[in-house]
C-alpha cells in the first residue's frame, strides 16, 4: 500500500514545480547528451554513448519516483490542526532536561524537513518521539548518542 505524506501547500507547490522542471529541462538536456555522443560514431564503443544513456535511466527513475510522491501527496489544512497535542505541522518548543537549551521545530514531511529552517520530520527520532505529546509533557527520545529527555513547552501552529 502506498505511503500518504502531509504536505504545507509551499511543499508541495515545490515539488510539483520540481518535478515540471525535471520533465521539460532535465529531459531535454539529456537528449542534447545522447545526441552529441550519438555523432561520436561507433555506438557499440562509446562510452559517452552509454554514459547519457544510463544517465537518462536515472533521470527517468527519479521522475517517477516523484510522481509516486504526488500521486500520494496531501495537503494539510493547518487550521484544523489540534495544538493541544504535537501533531504533522505544529511548531513545537522543547526544552532538553539535561542542559536547559530550548528549542523550536516545526514537525514536517521527510521531504520537507530541514533542520537550518527549523523544520524536522515526522520520521526522524525526535519527530516520532514528540508525535502526541502535551505541553508540559516529558519525551524520552532514543538517539545514536543515548537517550535525551525534552520536555514540550508549546505547541502552536
Amino acid at each position: 500500500m502506498a505511503k500518504i505524506s502531509y504536505y504545507t501547500e509551499e511543499g508541495l507547490n515545490r515539488l510539483k514545480a520540481e518535478l515540471v522542471d525535471l520533465k521539460t529541462k532535465g529531459r531535454t538536456a539529456i537528449a542534447r547528451q545522447i545526441a552529441e555522443a550519438r555523432d561520436k560514431g561507433d555506438l557499440s564503443e562509446n562510452a559517452e554513448y552509454d554514459a547519457a544513456k544510463d544517465a537518462q535511466g536515472l533521470h527517468e527513475l527519479k521522475i517517477s519516483k516523484l510522481e509516486e510522491v504526488l500521486s500520494n501527496a496531501r495537503i494539510l489544512d493547518e487550521s484544523t490542526i489540534d495544538t493541544s497535542q504535537v501533531s504533522v505541522l505544529s511548531k513545537v518548543k522543547i526544552k532538553n532536561k539535561k542542559n536547559g537549551a530550548e528549542m523550536t521545530y516545526m514537525l514536517v514531511s521527510e521531504e520537507e524537513a530541514d533542520l537550518k529552517s527549523g523544520r524536522i520530520s515526522v520520521g526522524s527520532p525526535i519527530g516520532k518521539g514528540l508525535l502526541g505529546k502535551r505541553v508540559g509533557e516529558t519525551a524520552e527520545i532514543k538517539v545514536p548518542a543515548g537517550v535525551l529527555e525534552f520536555e514540550v513547552i508549546e505547541i502552536a501552529r
